[in-house]
């Protein structure tokens, strides 16, 4: 039996992680440069870069998930690809807005807005895949 690979989403994965490494390094820099290694040490631009990084990993394990399951359930590729494409746009956006201003900013909405769009959408698509499957 060989695997399966969900190409599409495997796709949104690679360009996820690039997007997690970016806000990654942007930490560590700011905490090389301010030499604060725990916390943000009231530096509001570490703050920020701890913040917009914090968020991104709080949302993408769960949308990417999702996206996933929806992909390896034959959901059609234009789909997949609409909604990763949505995701990624959607914590750029996000990350952006967060390193710009810890408050309600419209990039910041806007990309949470869009994530959890992307979790419900892929969310009701998987169960609309799955629920027929258990009436079995």
């Amino acid at each position: 039996m060989s695997p399966v690979l969900p190409v599409v989403s495997s796709l949104y994965a690679v360009l996820l992680a690039l997007i997690g490494v970016v806000l990654t390094v942007r930490v560590i820099l700011g905490r090389v440069r301010t030499g604060v290694q725990a916390g943000d040490g009231g530096d509001a631009a570490l703050g920020q870069a701890i913040r917009a990084h914090a968020n991104f990993t709080e949302q993408v394990p769960i949308a990417l998930l999702v996206l996933v399951l929806v992909d390896l359930a034959g959901t059609s590729g234009v789909v997949v690809h609409a909604l990763g494409a949505a995701l990624v746009v959607a914590r750029l956006v996000s990350a952006w807005g967060l390193s710009r201003s810890l408050g309600a900013t419209p990039p910041r909405q806007a990309g949470a807005g869009l994530t959890a769009l992307v979790i419900v959408a892929s969310t009701l698509l998987l169960a609309w895949h799955v629920l027929p499957l258990l009436s079995r």
